[in-house]
């Protein structure tokens, strides 16, 4: 998770499943195909949106890959303190703490460490730094050949926040090239906001897994993130915070994603 930068609201034009939790569908992670990779736009939003699904997957043997895209150097843009290269350093060792709490190793983990706040988006042109999209798209093409995941967890395609809507192009665009395109599973991280929430319609499918065994796992890992969560860096007042209310939805039983219906 990172800091939402000015975003405008968009009317709630459909129902969302936000407010009906208990009546989205219950499903089974075991059907999943292995090996599964979680894309995170941000350090902490692997543990956020999808902790108790890893910690569940890893609990049944099942491999789980994880790539976290941006370096999350700007959640606290003035602290002298943590200038950008010491807080980089700072969220990987948090995300290395958190991930392995889930039962997923340092060696399955990856840092592509693009600029927090700025991750290539790419769109159609014109596009305001082509020659960074294209970059950021090969890389991840060659990256997603390596790894051949058969089920990807990405950010909501939606998401209020720019480098989400920007990791989902990125990672929806390389996994085009793949032979076998794998299953895409969506998760919200910034929808959880009534003032931020997008319109889901007609296009996506949401459902829910149970997580109450691993919610206790979960709780630990989030807290891992101290400098999100905590007064760590105390000198940037204007930094981001994971307060009690913004980690509230993510600590329930149950974990929702989202589907594109076919």
């Amino acid at each position: 998770m990172a800091r939402l930068e000015s975003c405008p609201e968009t009317p709630q034009v459909a129902p969302s499943p936000f407010g009906a939790v208990e009546d989205l569908p219950l499903r089974s992670l075991a059907t999943l195909q292995a090996p599964v990779l979680v894309v995170a736009p941000h350090p902490d939003d692997e543990t956020l949106g999808c902790g108790g699904a890893i910690a569940q997957l890893r609990s049944r043997g099942c491999p789980v890959r994880v790539l976290v895209v941006s370096d999350g150097a700007n959640s606290h843009p003035r602290s002298r303190q943590y200038p950008p290269p010491r807080l980089r350093r700072l969220r990987q060792a948090e995300t290395l703490a958190a991930l392995a709490v889930l039962g997923v190793g340092a060696a399955e983990i990856t840092f592509w460490g693009l600029p927090d706040g700025s991750v290539p988006h790419p769109s159609p042109p014109p596009h305001p730094h082509p020659t960074a999209a294209l970059a950021a798209l090969a890389q991840g093409q060659r990256y997603l050949q390596q790894v051949a995941p058969q089920t990807i967890f990405l950010p909501y395609q939606l998401d209020p926040h720019r480098d989400h809507r920007a990791t989902w192009q990125l990672v929806q665009a390389a996994a085009s090239s793949l032979a076998q395109p794998p299953r895409l599973i969506e998760y919200p991280i910034w929808d959880w906001d009534p003032r931020q929430r997008q319109p889901l319609g007609d296009r996506y499918r949401a459902w829910r897994i149970d997580i109450t065994p691993q919610v206790a796992l979960k709780h630990r890992a989030i807290h891992c993130y101290r400098s999100q969560t905590t007064d760590l860096i105390a000198d940037d007042p204007t930094g981001f915070r994971l307060t009690p209310e913004l980690m509230a939805p993510f600590l329930n039983p149950w974990e929702i994603y989202l589907e594109q219906a076919l």
